[in-house]
């Protein structure tokens, strides 16, 4: 490693110097590189001396803008047969959002502090903190491939992460804080009155959510051949996509079954006596055809929300004077939460007591961190209450 000083003259007898890195890169390959400022040339040489000796140092000429790197990165997903709303995503994060700031720079050049300046020029520009994160994300997505293609050695984002994970994690949970009963999660008695509004079509689906905690996809991915009515089962065998594109579930644990309460099972023998006994998905429209979630939180969970009076007011008024009220609930991952604290819920307030393992599987989460990370506080504690009071007496006696 060797910085020198190169002078010349030019055609016209201007006098003109510059400073040259000579160096050996870690495949043994020579390689030279100009600053017009020695001061430059020493940093990259200290730098890339330190790179070249622990094999992470890539040459200019070896990388590609970030631009490439995630054009190859999208192409890397389709190969590898990732759905098409993950897809739709990763070219939104590229070409709104990485490409227009750093999509020119090369991989090499993107250092951890270009990628915290990056960080801070998103939220400046108006991305919500969600937002960032998320792109961050795909940005070192973009990396990870990188570095698997030899294109890049480090991952900047990776390591500026790796320094924060732990304070991230607690602010985020005190951003979003705990999921709550009446705010987050129905109450029972919501609940009730939602169930007592339901009617036509509508009433087996909406249900079937309340009682199996389903996700929306799996729901309008649901086949009669998957409803097991003699067992009192459903069987969540496979998805369909905002694209209404059928697939697996998002997961291994996410194929699972479910047992469902009289109620259901009865609500979906209507249901399929209406279809007449044909085979197919159970919440299909009127072609056949899978519904499309937007159609269903629309046109089936906010009307009955607003029937049973499960509602919060909107500060308008109609054209008589009288207050508009709309749904307190306005998407179905609520009903989803409602499922989890049934489950988790002791017995004597009315639900199910079951163990956390359980209900991960349930729910078909593919982690019982996960589980936990949501619904951990739900569970009851076995010093609470009557339970200590009772440990205390026996202890004493």
């Amino acid at each position: 490693m060797s910085v020198r000083k190169r002078e010349w003259t030019t055609l016209k007898g201007e006098k003109k110097s510059a400073w040259v890195v000579d160096y050996v890169d870690a495949k043994g390959k020579r390689r030279l590189k100009t600053f017009t400022k020695k001061k430059d040339a020493d940093a990259f040489a200290s730098k890339a001396d330190v790179e070249v000796r622990e094999g992470t140092h890539v040459a200019d000429r070896d990388t590609v803008t970030v631009e490439r790197a995630g054009a190859l990165w999208i192409a890397s997903g389709e190969s590898a047969g990732l759905e098409r709303s993950t897809i739709t995503q990763r070219k939104s994060h590229l070409d709104n959002h990485i490409e227009p700031l750093i999509g020119s720079t090369l991989l090499s050049k993107l250092t951890l502090p270009a990628v915290r300046d990056f960080e801070d020029r998103l939220r400046k520009e108006g991305r919500s903190a969600a937002m960032t994160k998320k792109i961050l994300t795909s940005l070192g997505s973009i990396f990870a491939d990188a570095n698997e293609r030899g294109l890049a050695t480090r991952n900047p984002v990776r390591d500026m992460r790796g320094g924060r994970k732990g304070r991230e994690r607690r602010a985020e949970r005190r951003q979003k804080g705990r999921l709550e009963v009446g705010k987050d999660i129905p109450a029972r008695e919501e609940i009730k009155a939602l169930v007592a509004a339901l009617d036509g079509n509508w009433r087996p689906l909406l249900l079937t959510v309340i009682f199996t905690g389903m996700r929306s996809s799996e729901l309008r991915g649901l086949r009669w051949q998957d409803v097991d009515f003699k067992r009192g089962e459903i069987s969540v065998r496979q998805r369909v996509d905002q694209f209404r594109e059928v697939g697996p579930p998002k997961s291994e644990a996410g194929s699972r079954t479910i047992p469902i309460p009289a109620l259901v099972v009865n609500a979906l023998k209507e249901l399929k006596v209406k279809q007449g006994n044909k085979p197919g998905l159970v919440f299909a429209n009127p072609d056949g055809e899978s519904r499309s979630h937007s159609n269903v939180v629309a046109k089936g969970l906010q009307p009955a929300m607003v029937r049973a009076g499960v509602t919060v007011d909107t500060g308008e008024v109609d054209k008589n004077g009288e207050p508009i009220l709309k749904a307190k609930y306005t998407g179905l991952h609520a009903l989803r939460h409602f499922y989890a604290s049934w489950l988790i819920n002791r017995k004597e307030d009315g639900g199910l007591g079951l163990p956390a393992k359980v209900v991960q599987e349930r729910l078909g989460h593919a982690s019982i961190v996960m589980t936990m990370d949501v619904y951990g506080h739900l569970f009851p504690r076995g010093d609470d209450g009557k339970e200590l009071a009772n440990a205390a007496s026996a202890l004493l006696t």
